[in-house]
């Protein structure tokens, strides 16, 4: 026996607090039954899934494809689970993976995970936030007034302020209210 032996390191870095969140709000399990498991597969949506959001955090800036070359020099098997290794995360698989979560509906499952980490870390949630654009319009273009399901909708569109520096231009104002109550 040599008293010699190999020794690897493999980083973890940041990503192991952000998988230990991952892995405390149960997204992977959320994605995997929503989606489904196929277990003739190495690697399941949500750790897909899991790894992206780790790949994002990490090297933003590069292509999709280029994810299982971001895992190489990690504890991959600490971050997504026992037995993954990086070549798992190849192009077609995450293309894969991104078809079936837009089928799903993007919308309602990051609602759904929102809602999950609001419950598990009892965050308050009595609040409303409002928010504004404006941008400006070419044309002509007349006011409008409908009545939908017995509500006026109004579109007005007038000069005003411009953030483009272009008073002459008409502008419209866009305002979104998100009123957040949950019990």
């Amino acid at each position: 026996m040599s008293l010699i032996e190999e020794i690897t390191c493999e980083n973890l870095d940041h990503l192991v607090i952000v998988a230990g969140l991952i892995n405390e709000i149960r997204i992977v399990e959320v994605i995997n039954q929503k989606l489904g498991v196929d277990n003739r597969e190495k690697i399941t949506t949500g750790q897909v899934i899991k790894a992206l959001i780790l790949n994002g955090l990490g090297m933003v800036s590069r292509p999709l494809y280029l994810s299982s070359q971001f895992f190489e020099d990690k504890a991959i098997e600490k971050l997504l689970g026992t037995g993954i290794n990086s070549e798992y995360l190849n192009d077609d698989k995450i293309g894969r993976v991104m078809d079936d979560v837009y089928q799903l509906g993007l919308t309602n499952l990051f609602i759904e995970i929102g809602l999950l980490v609001i419950k598990k870390f009892k965050i308050e949630t009595l609040f409303a936030h409002l928010d504004s654009t404006l941008f400006h319009l070419h044309g002509e273009y007349n006011n409008i007034e409908t009545a939908e399901n017995y509500q006026k909708i109004t579109i007005l569109i007038t000069r005003g302020y411009s953030r483009d520096h272009r008073p002459d231009l008409k502008q419209c104002v866009l305002d979104l209210r998100a009123t957040i109550l949950c019990r």
